[in-house]
């Protein structure tokens, strides 16, 4: 799994964001477009990109979209 890979499977749960804003520093909660809804697509990519779970608490406790890839690392 590599970090530039799942930052472009994260954009691409974006529709309104251009994809020049995401980078592994990107803090995603931030973003115009980021709402809960959005929160349960990314669960979903990383549950069917990665067979791996996540959960709210993990997004909750994610800063930057580094910090949520290293957590999924974790997990598999």
């Amino acid at each position: 799994m590599e970090l530039q890979d799942f930052i472009e499977k994260f954009a691409a749960q974006f529709e309104d964001t251009d994809v020049s804003e995401f980078t592994a520093d990107t803090e995603f909660k931030a973003l115009g477009e980021w709402s809960s809804l959005m929160a349960l697509s990314i669960i979903a990519m990383v549950d069917e990109e990665y067979s791996v779970a996540i959960k709210g608490k993990d997004i909750r406790e994610s800063e930057t979209i580094e910090d949520l890839f290293n957590v999924v690392k974790s997990l598999q």
